[in-house]
């Protein structure tokens, strides 16, 4: 069924003339030299870092240039990070941080031959983003978003190239985390999943392919969890410290469940909840009152300073 759906889309226009769905435009597989991200956030930036660290030329944007300073900078700080380790050598590091190059408009894109959206996990975002984006694609470029949650057909149908479109959910934090989910729309072909497929092994990633479907694999069965220990918190079942150090210790999980929540982020933990709930339509996927609440008072985590945790001293104190 799924394969008679993506045999069944059209590989020209109108007139039998080749265009954004001729299989025979698509680049080559192993053809993509240029990389472009959307975001120099904590996702965006890591992005660019694995693009750029494999030898291909990275284009970033994001709305400013203080944001794409910081994003730099954190670039700059991971690859150190490599260097002292012995992963990388101090000449690769240089040699990175010269493939990459940043701006704040979208001409910025033109020659690049896959584009990765990495914004917020908001889908009027990222459709404002395609508007932008879109027409300053050539038309042979493939278009990628990294949403954890959203679904890949809606959004591909927001662009004019559905058939080159896909989700590539890159897990976090994006230099060290191997996994990259792969997903298809319903119009995706196979030339443009081949391509993103060896492009994500090129990167060193392994790839887990999933339907589209909400939250798809990880965050399907992640997301819930961390929901269930907020819940175990708002009904005082235990604090803080106390279920993060059941689930470390009890479970062997490298991290708390709260904890864990605080590195996402609060609000994308939300949003992808509320893409569950919505989507699928079952109560087990309602997002948890208090995590709503912390949402709404800012406290987002790690980011804002203060989630489940309070960051602003020299060890993170649990704020309940």
């Amino acid at each position: 069924m799924v394969a008679a759906r993506r045999e069944a889309v059209s590989d020209k226009l109108p007139g039998g003339k080749p265009g954004i769905g001729n299989v025979a435009h698509f680049p080559a597989a192993g053809a993509i030299r240029t990389v472009g991200v959307v975001g120099a956030g904590q996702m965006g930036n890591g992005i660019a870092h694995v693009s750029a660290l494999a030898g291909l030329n990275v284009r970033m944007l994001d709305v400013n240039d203080e944001r794409l300073k910081t994003g730099v900078e954190s670039i700059k700080r991971n690859l150190g990070r490599q260097a002292e380790r012995g992963k990388i050598s101090a000449e690769e590091m240089a040699q990175t941080l010269k493939r990459i190059k940043t701006g704040i408009d979208y001409k910025l894109f033109g020659e690049c031959d896959l584009v990765i959206e990495a914004a917020t996990e908001n889908e009027q975002i990222k459709r404002e983003i395609f508007k932008l984006l879109v027409p300053q694609l050539k038309p042979e470029a493939i278009l990628c978003t990294n949403t954890s949650s959203i679904s890949i057909t809606r959004l591909a149908a927001a662009t004019d190239r559905p058939a080159k479109f896909m989700g590539m959910h890159f897990m976090n934090p994006v230099p060290v985390m191997e996994l990259v989910e792969l997903i298809r729309g319903i119009a995706t072909d196979e030339a443009t999943f081949q391509t993103v497929k060896e492009f994500a092994l090129k990167l060193g990633k392994k790839a887990a392919v999933a339907e589209d479907f909400p939250a798809f694999i990880v965050n399907r069965i992640l997301l819930p969890m961390i929901n269930e220990a907020v819940y175990t918190l708002y009904e005082g079942v235990g604090s803080v410290t106390a279920i993060d150090t059941a689930m470390r210790l009890g479970a062997h999980h490298p991290m708390g469940p709260l904890q864990l929540a605080d590195f996402i982020g609060l609000d994308t933990c939300l949003a992808v909840m509320h893409v569950l709930h919505d989507g699928l339509a079952d109560s087990k996927y309602r997002p948890c009152p208090l995590l709503v609440k912390y949402v709404e008072a800012g406290w987002l985590g790690r980011k804002s300073g203060r989630g489940f945790y309070d960051y602003s001293g020299e060890t993170p104190v649990p704020t309940r």
